[in-house]
């Protein structure tokens, strides 16, 4: 079980759930909530990334606040400002960098719903991210991200019932990526959005949900050395 600490920030304090790899040490990744905030489905997930041998940081993108309304996540999410969540996500980067829990010299970030826009954003500004996984969200990537300067490979996940983007949006995504000369590759699955939440048994696959575990441990362990 991981526990909550506090990170350097941009001239501030951030806080942070922190799961450390079952071994000791282990390559770092960094874990990118739902709208609903940092609750007990992203400290699960980054306890099964510590048990796979990670040392995960979900940060508290929301600083306390968290939702099961989707009328307010959707606010949150509204209101969230993405250059200071990405400086805040920076500050996750750097402090599992400096960890003695975290091997190699780059990190991993794997984002989930309005989390997986932000990790391609993370990604494109932050030349430390050598993998990227986004799961069933672009939003924050449609804005006039530059991925130019990106050193991460992506591996995208994707629900084919899921109404908040089509097959267009994320293939004009793979074409921006490919550009940019970065390594991609998407699946589709045959559920909902949030298909890998198993708190939200409305959504939930659980045949999806472990073939993209499964899919991205392999791609993690490619692109971070495990």
């Amino acid at each position: 079980m991981g526990e909550m600490i506090e990170f350097p920030g941009d001239g501030h304090s951030d806080r942070g759930y922190l799961a450390t790899a079952a071994s000791g040490s282990g390559p770092g990744v960094v874990v990118i909530q739902e709208w609903w905030g940092l609750v007990p489905h992203i400290t699960n997930v980054c306890d099964r990334f510590a048990a796979a041998g990670y040392t995960a940081l979900a940060p508290d993108l929301y600083h306390g606040r968290t939702t099961t309304e989707p009328d307010e996540a959707q606010k949150e999410a509204m209101n969230l400002d993405t250059e200071a969540a990405g400086a805040e996500l920076d500050g996750a980067v750097a402090s599992l960098l400096d960890s003695s829990s975290v091997t190699g010299e780059s990190v991993g970030v794997v984002g989930f719903c309005m989390g997986g826009g932000l990790a391609l954003y993370l990604a494109s500004r932050n030349p430390k991210v050598a993998a990227c996984v986004p799961f069933y969200g672009v939003r924050k990537a449609r804005e006039k991200v530059d991925f130019s300067s990106m050193n991460a490979a992506v591996l995208g996940h994707w629900g084919e019932k899921d109404h908040s983007y089509d097959h267009a949006t994320i293939e004009d995504l793979e074409k921006r990526l490919r550009e940019a000369g970065v390594s991609v590759e998407c699946f589709w699955y045959d559920a909902d959005h949030a298909f890998f939440n198993d708190d939200r048994p409305e959504v939930y696959d659980e045949e999806a949900a472990r073939l993209a575990w499964d899919r991205t441990l392999a791609f993690l362990g490619e692109h971070l050395g495990r």
